[in-house]
């Protein structure tokens, strides 16, 4: 696969999107011999909190940074050489799945691949409805304005909106939602928070490597930028939209 890649236009074009995404703030990737194998989220447990992060593998690095707005901008980018990379398979977990320790001689960190269980909602059209889906009783208009829930995609107004919910597979932010969806996703982790207080002393924390890994663990994600993509999928039924108020 690398001999077949090494020189085509593709490769040089791939790193050179991946060079434009971390900006200046990154190192230049285009070598020559270097080819990109793959790129995807995994999830990097930190001290406060697991984090969805961004992985490319080269032939020779591994490169991963924070995710700003997914395909478009990261940040905090950091180079491991594969030389010095060796990967420990470890146990799930009740919250994580599909765990490894990468382990190199200055750090060590732990990321999963757990199958994603949150999926981007396709936004219904806002010319779609006159009214809120949700109460049923708001009219649209200049003046009271359209919401998307990023849960459910329903157009709903600004009072079936109030609440935001952190969903880190969409988005490193809280995102809006509507109430109904709101307190679903309060029920489903409630339920998570109690299975995690109830789980076995193997769940526990590894002992001999810190989930800090002396980088971007403690660094807040609240000055993130949130940007929904241009080709988002519109919803599209014959199901008449009165179906869908409750």
């Amino acid at each position: 696969m690398v001999d077949h890649l090494v020189n085509t236009e593709i490769n040089s074009q791939r790193i050179a999107a991946v060079e434009h995404c971390f900006g200046a703030s990154g190192q230049p990737l285009a070598v020559p011999g270097r080819v990109l194998l793959g790129e995807g989220i995994l999830t990097k447990e930190c001290r406060k909190k697991a984090k969805p992060r961004i992985f490319f593998l080269f032939n020779d690095l591994l490169v991963y940074g924070t995710i700003v707005i997914n395909k478009r901008k990261y940040s905090s980018q950091h180079i491991i050489p594969l030389n010095e990379v060796t990967l420990e398979t470890l146990p799930d977990t009740l919250q994580m799945k599909n765990r490894w320790m990468i382990k190199t001689s200055k750090k060590s960190f732990v990321v999963s691949a757990q199958p994603p269980t949150e999926h981007a909602a396709p936004w219904i059209p806002d010319k779609a409805t006159d009214i809120c889906m949700r109460c049923t009783q708001t009219k649209f208009s200049t003046l009271t304005r359209r919401h998307h829930c990023r849960k459910c995609g329903f157009v709903v107004c600004g009072e079936c909106s109030r609440q935001k919910f952190l969903m880190p597979r969409l988005s490193p932010k809280p995102l809006r939602v509507c109430n109904l969806c709101y307190k679903q996703l309060m029920a489903e982790k409630k339920n998570t928070e109690e299975h995690r207080s109830q789980a076995r002393p193997s769940d526990s924390p590894l002992v001999g490597y810190d989930p800090s890994s002396g980088d971007d663990s403690d660094r807040s994600d609240e000055d993130k930028l949130e940007q929904w993509p241009a080709d988002t999928e519109f919803y599209t039924s014959e199901v008449p939209w009165s179906s869908f108020h409750r």
